[in-house]
């Protein structure tokens, strides 16, 4: 090639890249986006610990007031509750960002929670714990039935949220040598293995328990997440004392999340209907996908399942929890960057970032979704009759600590980034 063809090649080559460097870094948004709001997330969760004086235990609200006229603005169940769920994120979320008073804080309330009752609930009231006593139930003051009203989801126990609490002591049990912290995890494990084991079928371990105590209901059905849960939880206890045991259970909620693969076509189901046997082909839920991912020791096979999520859940670069795609699914999507990190797919992690919806609450936590609600496919409880299990646009605690783990790398069932 003559010198000036090569020159002119050049030119071109470099006119090109011009052109199309502001369209890449558009369809691409730098890295440090992504690491900057994750320091943003970990800094409004650390505030609202923070703006409780004191060291001592306490529950974060799950979700921030909104103004009236928006969906769930007048719901009185999600005004002051704090799930367990999200305020063990939330203990996972502030140790990945090097956050440990605010951390220990919020672990202690769990703590006192999980060792002072028969059974962890899946809510209570937010705010500060007195003394060494347990969290106060969630509820309100019903003005038109003159009584104190309390939910019966909130106060039913369901296995995956025992066990994303165990998980919450056992990260605390990793940095501080107090061992009230892997026996609080024991409690909550060995209540699952007690309450929730199932032989029928491929075995595992079932929902939990709906309701009061007065007439719990036991449910009966088997969920692919709660026992991925169950299998980390297990297998990082088999690291310690009656490491045999724990890693027989390990592999008892391993083998039914093995069980509900689908290689035909890539996924994993959900779970079962209430027989405990009969797969649940009724819906899609996307940490059913990506959760088997983040499995220690999760088959190369099992990769497939993130192409189904990107085709089935997928919304422009975000995801929503079901197949019906009807808007970005703020937690889950935040779960979806993370496991694009550890796929090493750092692009599509930054795209997922850029269609999270932007932070419009004085606390700094993001919207659950960017639209006034989504379904989920699923229902709240037993007695419902419709999949009334939505997610609205308010500003949520659990989102926000999934965006501080996704940015961190931390992978919630190992306790370790990366």
């Amino acid at each position: 090639m003559r010198p000036e063809r090569r020159c002119r090649g050049v030119r071109i080559v470099l006119a090109t890249l011009l052109v199309l460097l502001p369209v890449l870094a558009s369809a691409a948004p730098r890295s440090a986006a992504l690491l900057a709001g994750g320091r943003a997330a970990c800094r409004a969760i650390a505030a609202q610990v923070d703006a409780v004086p004191g060291d001592g235990p306490l529950l974060l609200r799950s979700y921030d007031p909104v103004a009236p006229g928006e969906p769930s603005a007048d719901e009185p169940a999600l005004v002051t509750v704090a799930f367990g769920y999200d305020n063990a994120l939330s203990v996972l979320a502030l140790t990945a960002c090097e956050r440990p008073r605010q951390a220990r804080r919020i672990a202690l309330a769990l703590r006192a929670a999980a060792m002072g009752e028969a059974r962890l609930r899946n809510a209570y009231r937010a705010g500060p714990v007195e003394g060494e006593g347990v969290p106060l139930p969630n509820g309100w003051w019903d003005a038109a039935q003159g009584r104190w009203v309390e939910d019966a989801h909130q106060m039913g126990t369901a296995t995956g949220n025992v066990a994303w609490t165990a998980l919450a002591m056992l990260a605390m049990a990793a940095r501080d040598d107090d061992p009230l912290w892997r026996a609080a995890a024991v409690r909550l494990a060995e209540w699952a293995l007690a309450h929730t084991g199932d032989a029928r079928g491929d075995g595992g371990f079932t929902g939990g328990v709906h309701g009061f105590d007065a007439a719990p209901q036991r449910l009966t059905w088997k969920s692919t997440e709660h026992n991925v849960d169950l299998a980390a939880v297990f297998g990082l206890l088999a690291r310690g004392a009656d490491a045999e045991r724990w890693r027989t259970h390990a592999d008892q909620a391993r083998r039914f999340v093995a069980a509900q693969w689908d290689a035909a076509q890539g996924r994993f189901r959900v779970g079962t209907q209430a027989d405990g046997i009969t797969p649940n082909e009724s819906t899609s839920g996307l940490d059913a996908q990506l959760w088997p991912l983040l499995l220690a020791d999760a088959p190369a096979e099992w990769w497939r399942a993130l192409a189904f999520a990107e085709r089935m859940h997928g919304v422009r670069g975000g995801f929503d929890f079901n197949a019906d795609r009807d808007g970005i699914w703020s937690e889950g999507t935040a779960q979806a960057i993370l496991v694009y990190r550890r796929a090493g797919r750092s692009r599509e992690a930054r795209i997922a970032y850029a269609e999270l919806p932007p932070v419009r609450s004085a606390s700094g936590y993001l919207d659950a979704t960017d639209r006034p609600s989504i379904t989920t496919g699923l229902a709240i409880g037993p007695d419902s009759t419709t999949d009334d299990f939505r997610y609205y646009r308010r500003p949520h605690l659990g989102a926000t600590a999934w965006l501080v783990l996704a940015a961190r790398r931390f992978n919630p069932f190992t306790l370790r980034e990366g």
